[in-house]
């Protein structure tokens, strides 16, 4: 599937957020909400650089790290995908609170204290 030329991406050269997270969280955040659908062709990391007039590493390294989340999924010649989203997210959710989990545990906090903590760091529904 290729459908990169809809995509829709724009960089902020005035915004306090560096180029690659905007990138990389606007990226995520379609393919998290299904408009960027898995298979998913993406741009060339340099056509996408030059069409947003950025560096060809800052589109490589908002690449990376959404493959690091399992997001996307680099093919060779077949070039940037999307991934298939559902069972990566959900290992991604367990794998984080894992890691709260031991970190709380360690601080000897409460499982009631630690469960304020995370109510108080989400965004609100």
């Amino acid at each position: 599937m290729s459908d990169h030329e809809s995509l829709r991406l724009a960089v902020d050269p005035t915004s306090s957020t560096a180029p690659f997270l905007q990138i990389r969280e606007e990226l995520r955040r379609q393919i998290v909400q299904g408009e960027l659908p898995f298979g998913t062709r993406l741009p060339a990391v340099r056509a996408l650089a030059e069409r947003l007039d950025v560096a060809a590493g800052t589109v490589a390294r908002a690449y990376k790290e959404l493959e690091a989340d399992e997001l996307l999924a680099t093919n060779g010649r077949n070039g940037t995908t999307v991934a298939a989203v559902g069972d990566a997210l959900e290992r991604q959710g367990r794998l984080a609170a894992q890691a709260f989990a031991a970190r709380v545990t360690e601080l000897g906090l409460s499982p009631e204290t630690a469960l304020d903590y995370v109510r108080a760091a989400l965004p609100a529904p």
